[in-house]
């Protein structure tokens, strides 16, 4: 049974509407007269489950509603969070689901927008339809906020997606820097049906862990670390390092191969390394390939830096990088199944770069899970179709996977809320939003920067119907 809970805040400080000076034309629906005020303000809580499939939602509404719903995948859990409380002041409402159990082993991000969906259907009969639905998200919640700008332009007005990952992109990423490793220095182990958990699974990450360390020792072993992290496309800062967490600088070789070398120890295959590992367990079938590939191109699309980096390790070691890049291309290739394929294809499940409102993508530049270099493959592919209007991205100098502030947080919604209200993008230079999420929580670390990513993202993948029929 569906309950309604009327909670007081225990908290009250004068309220500034993000992107609302104006009187709102809007108001709270009669709820059986039972709607209670005081001074410290009050919110309106529906929590219960979507009928037949069961996902736990959550919802609030506080009484000085501003007229516009963020909705996000991850609200049901996170309501209590310093962020969704403060916007909850600030008079938005706020909504979302709780992430459904046995995720981890039948991920469907096609089921989560459905759910979504759900929830705003739900929002609307009880609460009416909002001025102004915002999709947001981080990780998970990320990914099916990007799909939804794509497929859902009737029910959403913006999104705002944080370190969210497009499946099979991520899958094949991730599949490169292995497959170099591989290649090079463990031809024996496997980067592909690896179970999630077990014996076996642990024996496979001992394994590796073990291969990448014993290279470390040597100067040809680091050069192919770092060979291998240049052609992935995986970020250096990916791994804690030692502490405090260093951010390596790309101009010194040193520094970076070692941080190289910890972002790699962070991403081999292990139970830990979840976020592919759910790729693959999802669609019937294998997804990863690399047949056709030329790894001398994908090299060449890399961070100049890191290529810097790799040149000189080479040197350094007496190795010949041309003949490693010949002993990659010429290493049998892992071929997906055209099942897999067709699965991860239809609509919510991919993204194709088509974002039909206006859209901000975010992520962290040490983020080891979900690679920033994605983004910039995004980007690319919204230029080439002619959407770039309606896209903008930022990057925050930090590490770690959705890490960011508060601050950080306010400032993407407070821009997209100028650009829903003026329909032009206010500034997204990395000063302006600095100053941006400082205005709005001063105690907020704000860590906006210009962000140097690769020349080109090396796995951009769009269905295809001869993906259908295999390769």
């Amino acid at each position: 049974m569906k309950t309604i809970i009327y909670i007081l805040i225990l908290f009250c400080v004068p309220v500034t509407l993000l992107g609302q000076e104006k009187e709102p034309n809007w108001h709270m629906p009669d709820l059986s007269g039972e709607f209670k005020t005081c001074e410290e303000g009050t919110f309106v809580e529906l929590e219960d489950s979507i009928p037949i499939r069961g996902t736990q939602y959550r919802i609030r509404v506080p009484e000085n509603w501003n007229g516009t719903l963020l909705n996000d995948l991850d609200y049901y859990k996170s309501a209590n969070s310093p962020r969704n409380l403060k916007l909850l002041e600030m008079g938005y409402a706020l909504s979302g689901t709780k992430r459904r159990p046995g995720r981890m082993k039948a991920y469907d991000p096609a089921h989560e927008i459905h759910d979504l969906i759900s929830v705003l259907d739900i929002f609307e009969v009880n609460f009416g339809k909002p001025v102004h639905t915002i999709q947001l998200g981080c990780s998970g919640g990320g990914t099916v906020t990007i799909a939804m700008a794509e497929i859902h332009p009737d029910r959403i007005d913006g999104a705002i997606a944080l370190c969210g990952a497009t499946s099979p992109w991520m899958a094949n990423t991730h599949l490169d820097a292995m497959f170099v490793l591989k290649a090079l220095l463990a031809p024996e182990l496997p980067i592909v049906d690896i179970p999630l958990s077990g014996k076996e699974t642990e024996r496979i990450t001992l394994a590796w862990k073990k291969v990448v360390q014993d290279a470390q020792q040597t100067p040809e072993g680091r050069a192919r670390i770092a060979l291998a992290i240049t052609i992935g496309q995986w970020p250096a800062w990916g791994g804690k390092g030692q502490a405090p967490v260093p951010n390596p600088d790309s101009n010194n070789t040193k520094e970076l191969q070692l941080s190289m070398y910890h972002s790699l120890l962070g991403l081999l295959p292990s139970r830990g390394t979840f976020g592919t590992s759910m790729i693959e367990l999802a669609a019937p079938g294998q997804v990863k390939s690399n047949t056709g590939v030329d790894y001398l191109a994908f090299f060449d699309n890399g961070d100049e830096l890191y290529k810097k980096a790799v040149k000189d390790l080479y040197k350094e070691a007496g190795v010949k990088l041309e003949n490693d890049l010949n002993k990659i291309n010429a290493t049998p290739r892992i071929k997906a199944d055209a099942s897999a394929k067709q699965w991860w294809s239809k609509p919510g499940r991919t993204h194709i770069g088509e974002p039909k409102i206006p859209f901000l993508r975010m992520s962290t530049s040490g983020d080891g899970l979900v690679y920033p270099a994605m983004v910039k493959g995004y980007e690319d592919l919204v230029s080439e179709k002619g959407y770039s209007e309606l896209l903008r991205t930022a990057y925050v100098k930090r590490w770690g996977h959705c890490t960011f502030t508060v601050g950080e947080w306010l400032a993407a919604i407070e821009t997209m809320m100028q650009r829903l209200e003026s329909g032009t993008w206010p500034s997204t230079a990395p000063k302006d939003m600095n100053k941006l999420a400082k205005k709005l929580d001063e105690n907020s670390k704000a860590e906006y920067f210009d962000y140097r990513t690769v020349k080109k993202y090396n796995r951009t993948w769009l269905p295809n119907i001869n993906d259908f029929v295999g390769e």
